[in-house]
Parts: structure tokens; C-alpha cells; sequence
């Protein structure tokens, strides 16, 4: 589908440049020089970036000890994050805050103490589980969803006690409901768009959305293309229209951003994500065009400052476009993560 080349207004420009810039999910291919200058020359003051999915706990202690490398090697395009005044640093330096977070709770297997080692580590977002079951509760794409697990209810515990943000976007739907309810703190989608708009597993429901918003959590719009109608095909338009419905639904206050950026990452990679547990072929990854890329004219964070041309051009005023861009995940960072 084609689209046009969008020009950024100066409005825009301006708009962007003097907002905190947050996205809720970016899975990229770290350690690459040229994915950290994309972050910082694109203006995103902050992400979530992806250290953990199928990793058990020693393999994500080395990926931990990875970052502290490259926080040192990059340190003139990124920082880490650790609280909310690391993030308003990070915008002052002209940097990208870097906050790790893990798509799967399985780093810290059966033993939910271990959250208090990675949260001294930094890690500030853990996603409850990643599309299947594991020892905590039931993914979008297992077989049956029963909820929470009694070491689920656990993991909750511990991580609203320390100041962790729980993130659902791969949970199912039971599961889903169940932490909304059981969790002392708001929790987040990070990046997941409404089913009822486009229908996808990994898309969650009104019903969710609603509960989840009510509690004064967050639903960052994912950019990734399957969660849009026109699949690869699809554009910032896409983008915008999925922004749009969550917004009619829930309110300029509770939508935020959750790109789903996956740069430099190989179709290897996409079918390591999508196996089961990481093993058996589960997902198929045979659509995803190489290189990767997400939607047309929002591809990439070089491309982010689309999003708030795209937002003006769309009516919504500069106090509302502020919330989405980042303000919305600095309010909820700043609930949660108990500066």
C-alpha cells in the first residue's frame, strides 16, 4: 500500500523536540552502534529494551552484564534508566535512556526473590509471560488459559513491593484479568492494540483495555505490522487509526506508545521468538521481510517525529499529543516505579 512521504511541519518539529519521548517496547538487535544512534539521533528520550524472552536466570545475568558493557562502550548515544529523574536526565543530555526489561519472568524460574537481585540490577519492566504458559500463568497463544498460578500471585506480590511495572501485552486473556485484579499497582500493555478493531490474539480485548485503564494503567500502541489490518502493507495511517481507537475508547490520558521496533533483528530470530519456548517451531516467521522493517513512514525511530505530525494533523492539541508521545509512561514510571 502506498503512501505519502510525510514532511514534519515545523509545529511538529517543535512539538517533538521539546517532548519526552518515550516507547514502551524496542526488541531491536542491540549492541549494534548504528541501532543506538538511531535512538538517539531519532529523539527518543527513553525505551523499553528487551533483555530477556526464553532466557533462564544465568542467561540473563550475561545479558545484564552485556548492557553494562555497552552502557560504557555507547555512552554518547545511551544511558541507563533506573527512575524517573534518570529519564528527564537523559532528555537534558541529548541521550536515549535505556530502561531493561524482560518479556518473559522466566529469569528468575521458580524463586520470585530473585526479582530484588534484578531489580538492583535495573530492570524496572517485566512482562508476566510471553505467548505461552509458564510457571506464573497462561500466554495469547496457549491452547487453554486457566490464569494466574498460585507462584503467580507471588510474582505479583514481589513486584509491586520493589516497584517493578508488570507488563500483559503477551498474556491471555484470563491471565490478563487476573493480574489487572490481583496486582496492588497499575500495570501496563506495553505495546498491544484493541482487538475489536483488528482482530489478532495478541491484541486484547475492550473488556481488558477497560479494567487494565481503570486502575490508571497504560496501553502503549504497537506499530508492528500484524497488529494492523493491512499487515506489511500497512502505514502510519494504520499506526494512527489504531492510536485513534484506543484514545476513543479510553482517553487521551492512558495511551501511550509501544513501537515493537525489532531493527537489525534476522528472520533466525523471528522464528527463535516464535517457537515454542523458544524451541519447537511454533509461529511462522515466513512473511517477515528482510531487512526488517515496520510500517511505512514509521519504520524506525528516525521516523518517530512522523508520529507527532501525524497526531496534529489529526486534531489532537499539543497538551494531548505531549501525554501520548511519553508524558502518559512518565506518569505511570513515576506511580510504579517509587522514585
Amino acid at each position: 500500500m502506498a503512501t505519502e512521504q510525510l514532511v514534519p511541519s515545523g509545529a511538529a518539529r517543535r512539538l517533538f523536540e521539546s517532548a519526552v519521548v518515550i516507547d514502551g517496547l524496542d526488541t531491536s538487535n542491540w549492541g549494534a552502534e548504528q541501532i543506538f544512534r538511531e535512538l538517539r539521533d531519532g529523539g527518543v528520550t527513553a525505551c523499553n529494551a528487551t533483555s530477556a524472552i526464553w532466557h533462564n536466570f544465568q542467561e540473563t545475568l550475561d545479558n545484564l552484564t552485556t548492557w553494562l558493557h555497552w552502557f560504557e562502550e555507547f555512552s554518547e548515544y545511551i544511558r541507563p534508566i533506573h527512575s524517573v529523574a534518570d529519564i528527564h536526565a537523559a532528555k537534558a543530555e541529548g541521550r536515549t535512556g535505556i530502561i531493561l526489561g524482560w518479556q518473559n519472568a522466566t529469569p528468575v524460574e521458580s524463586d520470585v526473590r530473585r526479582f530484588r537481585l534484578f531489580h538492583a540490577l535495573g530492570v524496572r519492566i517485566v512482562q508476566l509471560t510471553y505467548n505461552e504458559r509458564n510457571l506464573f500463568g497462561n500466554g495469547c497463544w496457549e491452547r487453554t488459559d486457566e490464569g494466574l498460578s498460585v507462584l503467580g500471585l507471588a510474582a505479583i506480590r514481589e513486584m509491586n513491593k520493589l516497584g517493578i511495572l508488570i507488563d500483559l501485552s503477551h498474556v491471555g486473556d484470563r491471565t490478563v484479568l487476573d493480574t489487572i485484579e490481583h496486582s496492588e499497582q497499575p500495570v501496563a500493555f506495553t505495546h498491544a492494540n484493541a482487538r475489536s478493531q483488528t482482530d489478532y490474539p495478541r491484541n486484547k480485548t475492550d473488556e481488558a483495555i477497560r479494567a487494565l485503564t481503570a486502575k490508571g494503567g497504560i496501553v502503549g500502541a504497537n506499530a508492528f505490522p500484524n497488529h494492523h489490518r493491512h499487515g506489511y502493507d500497512s502505514t502510519l495511517d494504520d499506526y494512527l487509526d489504531a492510536v485513534d481507537y484506543l484514545v476513543d475508547m479510553v482517553g487521551p490520558d492512558q495511551v501511550a506508545i509501544g513501537t515493537d521496533f525489532c531493527m537489525g533483528q534476522t528472520r533466525e530470530w523471528f522464528a527463535w521468538i516464535g517457537a515454542s519456548h523458544g524451541h519447537e517451531p511454533f509461529l511462522s516467521s515466513g512473511n517477515v521481510p528482510q531487512p526488517f522493517r515496520l510500517l511505512h513512514g514509521f519504520a524506525g525511530p528516525l521516523e518517530f517525529v512522523n508520529v507527532a505530525e501525524g497526531l496534529l494533523r489529526r486534531g489532537y492539541g499539543e497538551d494531548d499529543a505531549r501525554k501520548i508521545l511519553g508524558g502518559n509512561w512518565l506518569r505511570l514510571f513515576g506511580e510504579v516505579w517509587r522514585d
